[in-house]
Parts: C-alpha cells; sequence; structure tokens
C-alpha cells in the first residue's frame, strides 16, 4: 500500500435509504422483530457496497448502517455505560443549538459482544474488496460527558479508566483482524474540539486541562491499538461533529498537531478541510514524512458538488505543507453520523464519492 492506502477514500457513514430509516422506527417501536430488522440491514448493506464499488472506491465499508449512531451501537454493547447529557452542544452558522447525548459509566464495562467485528465479517463476505471499519475513539468514553464521565468513585483516576478501556479495544481489534478487516479507523471528536478556544474554556470551567487531556487522549489511543498484528492499517478521523448539518467546534489543528500528528501510532490521518472552521493547513507540517493525510476536501453537509478545479487547487495548497504523494482525497466526514442522516439526497451522496474519485484519478493516476 502508498501512503495512505487508498488516494480516495471516504470516512464511514453512508445515508441510510429510507426503507432502513423506517426500518430502525420500526424496530426501536416493537413493530419489526431481531430477525426481519436484520435482513432489512443485510439488503440496504448490500446496496451501500454496490454503490462503493460501482463509484470506483477501492475501499469499501457497511455505510455504518447497523448502528443508530456513528458510536451508539458500540456504546449500546459495552456493559457499563448508560447515556447521560454532554456538556457541549451541536450549532449551525445560524446560531441555532441543539442537545446531544454522552456515553456514562455506571459500573466497570465489559466486553461480552462484538462490538463492530460482526459488521466486518458480513462485508467482507461479500466483496473482495478491502474492507474497513470504523470505531470511536477511547476519548469518546470520557470527553463529551467531562468530569462527569462515570459514577464518582468508580475508577481511582483516568488512567486506571483507559487502561481498562485499552483492553477492550485490544479484544476487539483482535477479533476486526479474525473477521477480515484490515483497515481501522478511529473516529476523534475530542481532540478536534479541543482546537476550540470557546470549548478550551468550558473544559476549563469542568475542572480539567485541555493540554493534558491531549496528550492523554493520544496516550489512550497508542494503547487501545498497541500490540495490532503487522499489516492492519490504523487512520484517525478527525471530526468537529457532524449532527443533520452542525457541529461542534471550530478551529485549526494547531493546539493538536505536534502532538497528535507527532505521536499516534497510525499510518494516516482523515482531516477535515471542508470549511474555513477548519483554519489552513500549515499544521499539516508536523506530520512525519512516514504517515499520510486524506484531505476532506468535499462537504458531506451541503449538496452543492464541488468543482474538480477547486479540489485541485486545494490539493495543491496542502502539499505546500505535506508531499502530494503522501496525500488523498475524501469528504471531511460522514454522510449520516446518525440515522437521520445530513441535509443532502443519496444521489448528491454519489456524485460527491464519485466525485472524490474522479479527483483521485487525475491527480495520482
Amino acid at each position: 500500500m502508498s501512503v495512505p492506502p487508498f488516494r480516495a477514500d471516504h470516512v464511514g457513514s453512508l445515508l441510510r435509504p429510507a426503507a432502513l430509516r423506517q426500518a430502525f422506527r420500526d424496530h426501536a417501536a416493537g413493530r419489526i422483530d431481531n430477525a426481519a430488522f436484520g435482513a432489512l440491514q443485510d439488503a440496504a448493506i448490500r446496496n451501500a457496497i454496490a454503490l462503493q464499488e460501482e463509484v470506483g472506491l477501492q475501499v469499501v465499508n457497511d455505510g455504518e448502517f447497523r448502528r443508530g449512531s456513528y458510536w451508539g451501537r458500540f456504546v449500546e454493547r459495552l456493559e457499563g455505560l448508560t447515556i447521560g447529557r454532554a456538556r457541549f452542544r451541536f450549532r449551525d452558522d445560524s446560531g441555532a443549538e441543539s442537545d446531544f447525548t454522552a456515553p456514562i459509566a455506571e459500573s466497570p464495562l465489559r466486553r461480552t459482544v462484538p462490538l463492530a467485528a460482526d459488521e466486518v465479517a458480513f462485508v467482507a463476505s461479500l466483496t473482495a474488496r478491502p474492507v474497513k471499519v470504523t470505531m470511536p475513539a477511547p476519548s469518546t468514553l470520557h470527553f463529551y460527558a467531562g468530569s462527569g464521565f462515570a459514577r464518582p468513585g468508580l475508577y481511582p483516576d483516568l488512567d486506571a479508566y483507559f487502561a481498562e478501556l485499552a483492553a477492550i479495544y485490544r479484544a476487539e481489534i483482535a477479533d476486526i483482524v479474525r473477521a477480515g478487516g484490515r483497515y481501522i479507523q478511529l473516529d476523534e471528536v475530542a481532540l478536534a474540539m479541543l482546537c476550540d478556544p470557546m470549548v478550551r474554556e468550558l473544559v476549563r470551567s469542568d475542572g480539567l486541562d485541555p493540554t493534558r487531556l491531549i496528550a492523554l487522549y493520544v496516550d489512550a489511543l497508542n494503547r487501545a491499538i498497541e500490540g495490532a498484528p503487522p499489516g492492519i492499517v490504523f487512520a484517525v478521523h478527525m471530526c468537529r461533529g457532524n449532527f443533520k448539518g452542525r457541529y461542534l467546534s471550530s478551529g485549526g489543528y494547531d493546539d493538536v498537531a505536534e502532538q497528535l500528528f507527532g505521536r499516534a501510532e497510525v499510518s494516516h490521518f482523515l482531516l477535515e478541510f471542508d470549511t474555513p472552521r477548519a483554519g489552513d493547513f500549515s499544521p499539516l507540517r508536523h506530520v512525519p514524512r512516514n504517515k499520510g493525510v486524506v484531505l476532506g476536501l468535499v462537504s458531506s453537509k451541503v449538496p452543492a458538488l464541488e468543482p474538480v478545479d477547486l479540489l485541485r487547487r486545494r490539493l495543491d495548497e496542502a502539499s505546500r505543507h505535506v508531499d502530494l504523494d503522501r496525500l488523498g482525497i475524501s469528504p471531511q466526514c460522514g454522510f449520516a453520523s446518525t440515522v437521520a442522516g445530513n441535509p443532502l439526497s443519496e444521489a448528491d451522496m454519489r456524485a460527491k464519492l464519485a466525485r472524490c474519485v474522479e479527483v483521485a484519478d487525475i491527480v495520482w493516476g
């Protein structure tokens, strides 16, 4: 594989078709049983794989079609977690805000069933292309609830909590590898949010040190993937929040670049660069020469299709800080971090995925 392994990539979630969105509602209401729900998911995933192959992507996944949200299934299947209110809010450029939820540890965490390995096994049975799977980064299980991440007294300190999480991740990764997964993406929202001065101030008001959290979260990520078999590709996707076109934070990567790019033991980074909120490309100077960057230049939040010339110019700008040979292109985030999805159509999504492949073919051949 080159660096990054695929010149055209996508971050993970795809828009759920209408029938699948309805199936989620029917299952939650008890109108269909687990078997019927699973069959509908299977059918939708087959179509999602076909779509990815048809537009020319060289790596495929299941579109996160078995998940209510990008981290929901992970949290639902880990014993010991409950759901509470997050300490942050989604917002958009008009100033509208909405609440969201956070996982909270009520008792010691236990992994008794696969968290994502079964997703991989199904996709691997349907395609000859490399299979990608996404997992929420360990920080997800801490940051959203801040100092209220766990029942008081459950853990003596954060190191103990992340040590428990690391063991869970390593066990899950081993099962993913056995199921046929070779490309594992960790979705990192907390570190992206810690680039925002407003978020950093909220963190301080909660009694936490943003700089210490950055180091802690990079360490937690490294511990989670430690000991994986050779040949497994790990990547970090940096996400500023993605809910019906809304976001959680703004700010360039300057505050986390040295720690994350320099110390994270991953192959490459998938970075949002779709709006000025992401800052400029200068923090990419901190990416070591043995690591790559997939530039999220195509927006998954709006229907307008980015022109080829614009995307090529943006790649040229980024190449002043990272060699073009170490770059790739993708949408900045998934198209549906929750079942509801973003405000664009399936035709829009197909066109944007195809545009990533088109530009990759033009630039890298």
